[in-house]
């Protein structure tokens, strides 16, 4: 009897599923750019000390998460010296591999790193504080290119938070907000950063990176632009090939927005402010000519974030809706914008990061805590929850609050990376 496709089978689902398990975090937000991921196997229950610290390594102050890519870990510093700085580290058992260092000399508020790389085959892209975009070789741990998003396109001052942006790509192209006077999205050739297209300002610096959702089965970059004092910001459709702009919604008002567009499925959008805003759910609309209509189906101020996006598991958002004056604590709400719960402060969630995998969120609350929770709409359920992150100190000035642990975290193997202000550390968090 021949048993090779027997074999054959067995190896193809065992292979399948490492691929699953080993899933990588290669971007903001994760694989598909929405803190999911499908990695299996979340340990359910922790010890009374939080899950296994695998490893730790030192780090400058700030807000800049890591990716992880082929057992790699990517992480933009900063030192105190006016540079930034690309670091790799071994995932396996936090062991720096290489460092680039470039001088982006600059003082503002909530200083140190502000942005998360991009992994993409052999290169790992960045954007620093100043504008600075960074093409790095993996294997020769250089530059292939670099290029300024703000200043090559007509600016001048630097905007009082800096430059947070973190790239997508899609196919062959580079794509970050530029936000400056001559452009605001630019698409650069991944590989030789030749620019491929621009759009033209769409308002006001925000903090926002541009999402990718799906409109009627097709891809579209969404941007979500700054309003003026006296007026309202721009929610922006955008051909991701070519920079045409397919449509605009002008009806929201944020003059500091930071979370990007969640794709929330039937060419449904939410839209966050940022701070104390709330949201607001457009749908997109083709019509038969080609064009778009665009309708405001709800909005609220009882749901919001101040800095990362929702997360929509089985119909319900997710998100830490604690601001500059609103104390929501973790918040859930239904697709028709019906709030469910709310911990507002017990427990407090401030401004931290969350992962949505195997059924469970894994979150910061942006101070010194990681809890484990099951994401029910009936009520808050916490299944775990450890001291970690290191409380520091408030590095703005009185700026935003007490401790700010406030950086996107990042999920691979099993292995879960957390950052505060002097360390990153990386915890077994699955079988």
């Amino acid at each position: 009897m021949n048993h090779k496709p027997i074999i054959s089978t067995a190896f193809l689902l065992i292979a399948f599923a490492t691929s699953l398990y080993a899933q990588d975090w290669p971007q903001f937000l994760g694989p598909e750019r929405n803190s999911t991921t499908t990695q299996k196997g979340i340990l359910r229950t922790w010890p009374d000390n939080g899950p296994e610290v695998l490893w730790t390594a030192s780090i400058g102050i700030g807000y800049g998460g890591p990716v992880i890519k082929d057992g790699k870990v990517y992480l933009l510093d900063r030192d105190d010296q006016g540079n930034d700085n690309m670091r790799c580290f071994d995932l396996t058992n936090g062991k720096e591999l290489w460092n680039f260092s470039y001088e982006s000399k600059g003082f503002m508020p909530f200083p140190g790193s502000r942005s998360v790389p991009i992994a993409d085959g052999d290169f790992v892209y960045s954007c620093g504080q100043n504008g600075d975009i960074y093409c790095f070789d993996i294997n020769t741990h250089k530059p292939s290119w670099t290029k300024n998003v703000w200043k090559d396109f007509g600016g001048d001052r630097i905007p009082m938070f800096g430059i947070s942006q973190c790239s997508l790509i899609y196919g062959d192209l580079l794509i970050l907000a530029s936000q400056a006077p001559q452009a605001g999205v630019v698409a650069y050739e991944k590989h030789t950063g030749t620019v491929k297209w621009t759009t033209p300002s769409l308002g006001p610096v925000g903090n926002v990176s541009p999402a990718l959702i799906k409109i009627d089965g097709d891809d579209q970059v969404v941007m979500v632009t700054a309003s003026p004092r006296d007026g309202n910001g721009n929610v922006v459709g955008i051909d991701p090939k070519t920079g045409k702009i397919l449509w605009e919604f002008s009806g929201w008002q944020c003059q500091f927005p930071v979370p990007s567009a969640v794709d929330a499925g039937n060419n449904k959008i939410l839209v966050m402010g940022g701070y104390e805003l709330g949201a607001v759910m457009i749908q997109v609309v083709k019509k038969e000519d080609g064009k778009y209509d665009i309708k405001e189906l709800y909005r609220t101020v009882e749901f919001g974030a101040h800095n990362l996006p929702a997360i929509l598991y089985n119909g319900y958002f997710y998100a830490q809706y604690s601001t500059n004056n609103r104390r929501d604590g973790l918040v859930c709400m239904s697709m028709d914008g019906r709030i469910m719960w709310k911990t507002q402060r017990s427990p407090s969630f401030d401004k931290g990061s969350m992962i949505l995998a195997d059924g469970l969120l894994l979150s910061t609350d942006g101070a010194t805590k990681l809890y484990l929770i099951n994401p029910d709409p009936s009520a808050f359920k916490p299944l775990a929850s450890a001291e970690l992150l290191d409380k520091g100190n408030n590095m703005s000035g009185g700026f935003g609050g007490g401790t700010q642990n406030w950086a996107p975290i990042a999920l691979s193997n099993g292995k879960l990376l957390i950052r505060d202000q002097k360390r990153i550390m990386c915890l077994k968090v699955a079988q």
